[in-house]
């Protein structure tokens, strides 16, 4: 079992910077692949970024390439999601998920695969 919660989220002006973490509790936990999702209102969720559990492999939505860097801490069991550049576009709650993977260097891009989910942190990005 693997509990998440997320925090960090905020009401920030285009242009600011946020960065998310997600605390998980579970011995599995640095064996899970973890990624973040975000859903704003009358949309559905989609996928933001995704890191493996040994840290090696990450991958990004095009939406946010560039501007953001997901990196973890298996010693504080925390995953982190840096946002910069932020646009009103990026309005959203962000979700932390996390699946256990066999693979060091596996990434999962799609929602099902996720086992485990936060309860979200809601970003507001104002123009």
């Amino acid at each position: 079992q693997v509990q998440l919660v997320e925090s960090g989220g905020g009401l920030v002006q285009a242009g600011d910077s946020l960065r998310l973490s997600c605390a998980a509790s579970g011995r599995t936990f640095s064996r899970a692949c973890v990624g973040w999702f975000r859903q704003a209102p009358g949309k559905e969720r989609e996928f933001v970024a995704a890191i493996s559990w040994s840290g090696g492999s990450t991958h990004y939505a095009d939406s946010v390439k560039g501007r953001a860097t997901i990196s973890r801490d298996n010693t504080k069991n925390t995953v982190y999601l840096q946002m910069n550049s932020l646009k009103p576009e990026d309005t959203a709650v962000y979700y932390c998920s996390a699946a256990a993977t066999t693979g060091g260097w596996t990434t999962l891009v799609r929602g099902g695969d996720y086992n485990y989910w936060g309860q979200g942190t809601q970003v507001t990005v104002s123009s």
